[in-house]
């Protein structure tokens, strides 16, 4: 299996996308509590960038790069489905490597499936290495204050210990400073 060879550029995307929803939760209550696989879809067939890396990911399954590459042009083309599908394909090749599991929160909060979304924040959020936090402070800010939110009407305690763990890494951020105050009302 191929490691990544410069993981420090997809982590970076997996970053950028994470930081793109930085302060919007996600209110549908409608999520399901299981766990899905999106099955892919082809409706980025047109997209030569996209068709490159499929090409080059079927030529080599093992190719971490390019899977990475894949999945941030599947979600820079707003292809979910396709862009959870590939998270989920490194997340299986590298199952220690947290940016995929933050990368398939990100999808599945955009297509509104809190519930797991909340299950993939929570699996970074516990996948993320000592070494690798103070470089993965604002997502982790981002993880705890979505699971947070979303614990607030169901276990309002631990919601306060996500909370507070999401003020410690961004003590700036102004939704997770409010979400604390309605907490501990």
């Amino acid at each position: 299996m191929k490691k990544l060879t410069n993981p420090k550029n997809a982590i970076a995307a997996a970053i950028f996308f994470g930081a793109v929803s930085v302060g919007y939760a996600q209110t549908d209550t409608a999520a399901t509590t299981k766990t899905t696989v999106a099955a892919p879809v082809e409706n980025t067939a047109q997209n030569p960038a996209i068709e490159g890396l499929k090409k080059q990911v079927e030529a080599n399954p093992s190719d971490t790069d390019a899977i990475v590459k894949l999945a941030t042009a599947y979600q820079d083309a707003k292809d979910w489905n396709n862009a959870l599908v590939t998270w989920q394909k490194m997340s299986t090749l590298l199952p220690d490597w947290a940016p995929s599991y933050y990368s398939q929160a990100y999808v599945y909060q955009t297509m509104k499936d809190d519930a797991n979304a909340k299950m993939m924040y929570e699996k970074y959020i516990a996948t993320v290495k000592p070494e690798e936090v103070e470089a993965n402070k604002k997502n982790l800010a981002y993880a705890h204050f979505f699971v947070a939110y979303n614990q607030k009407e169901t276990d309002k305690e631990q919601a306060k210990v996500n909370i507070a763990k999401s003020l410690e890494y961004d003590p700036a951020n102004a939704d997770a400073t409010k979400l604390s105050a309605f907490l501990n009302q």
